[in-house]
């Protein structure tokens, strides 16, 4: 929040000063631009054409200050509000262009595992404050997005109205973010229901028989299932795909189940437990239109102990879980029921049975 002083940012412009003072009332970090934007200063000089700059970047530039990147449901914040950004600003030709450049609000170098999902918006590398540390930098176009963590805001803060779901936004996101990354749909050749189990190798939160779980699911005809470990071992780009092509998503609460968003249409989602955080990824569900399903009856699990919170504390978030495996294969044929019925599933199915005819 301290990035820029009195004087250190500017421009030759129509500058409404009250105006800004009063929209900067609300000054918080990743909630909004204010300890930036109050110390605006109106040049009565043009920088650029005056040659007061060290560079000049002609090309697009978005500003971003970023939540948490080593964390899926976070870091999507940000790619899902400069995506929104894109919208914001769509009366400029150059909205949806990739030749652009993303300048990262802060000194350190910006890596993630999540780091592929920027080739959705830019071609160029992205930059940091390092990169112009003492330089004088003028920019012919730049956007400060919206921000991860505003109040009423996109996606983290979102004051969801009850009943309300299946965002066109959330919608389109998740197309802008398959269509630019090039993850495949593939086509099948039978009609089961593709159940992907997202396991978790984390110290908590983990379904401690697993095992008795997916060979449970393996017994049943009617699904292709697979047991995934979304780690570093495993690309972005795969993991995406994998999630695209799945019909049942199954996870523990956490920040894996983000992958949600990248479901197809008639997807369900089955957060096995949400460990007394019901609505963060009912709610994510909701937005992106996918049937969501959760464990129901807590006499039909095992929690392994009271749970090591932070400072001490028992919480349910920090402990593991056994499940009835009865009532977890009830509840998943829930989810694979929905997703018989949804005519775009059985679209698809026939259009690829009958692709595969035709190849033969």
């Amino acid at each position: 929040m301290d990035v820029l002083g009195p004087g250190q940012i500017g421009g030759y412009c129509k500058f409404h000063s009250e105006r800004l003072k009063k929209e900067a009332e609300h000054m918080s970090a990743l909630q909004s631009w204010a300890p930036e934007l109050v110390n605006f200063v109106r040049t009565t000089q043009r920088p650029i054409l005056d040659g007061k700059c060290d560079i000049v970047i002609e090309k697009p530039t978005f500003i971003m200050k970023l939540d948490a990147t080593v964390n899926m449901y976070h870091h999507f914040c940000d790619f899902f509000n400069l995506y929104a950004s894109l919208h914001v600003n769509a009366s400029h030709a150059s909205s949806f262009s990739r030749d652009n450049h993303i300048l990262i609000w802060e000194t350190f170098t910006y890596d993630s595992a999540f780091k592929d999902a920027f080739k959705a918006f830019t071609i160029n590398p992205i930059w940091d404050l390092k990169e112009f540390r003492g330089k004088v930098v003028c920019f012919n176009n730049v956007v400060f997005p919206l921000l991860p963590r505003m109040i009423f805001g996109l996606y983290y803060n979102t004051p969801l109205i009850y009943g309300c779901e299946r965002s066109g936004l959330f919608h389109a996101f998740s197309k802008h973010i398959i269509h630019s990354l090039k993850i495949p749909l593939h086509i099948r050749s039978n009609k089961k229901v593709r159940v992907t189990l997202l396991s978790r190798g984390t110290t908590y939160r983990t379904i401690l028989n697993e095992k008795e779980i997916v060979e449970a699911l393996l017994k049943i005809r009617g699904y292709h299932v697979e047991r995934v470990v979304y780690d570093k071992t495993m690309p972005f780009v795969k993991q995406l795909e994998m999630t695209h092509n799945t019909d049942v998503f199954i996870g523990m609460h956490g920040a894996g189940l983000t992958h949600m968003l990248f479901l197809p249409d008639w997807a369900s989602v089955f957060e096995v437990y949400n460990c007394e955080d019901p609505n963060c990824y009912s709610d994510l569900a909701r937005l992106r239109g996918l049937k969501y399903v959760t464990w129901e009856n807590k006499t039909k699990l095992v929690q392994q102990d009271e749970g090591h919170g932070p400072g001490g504390a028992s919480h349910a978030k920090f402990t593991n879980y056994s499940f009835d495996v009865e009532e977890f294969l009830r509840l998943v044929d829930i989810c694979a029921s929905y997703v018989r019925k949804r005519q775009d599933f059985n679209n698809f199915i026939e259009a690829s049975l009958l692709k595969i005819r035709e190849e033969l």
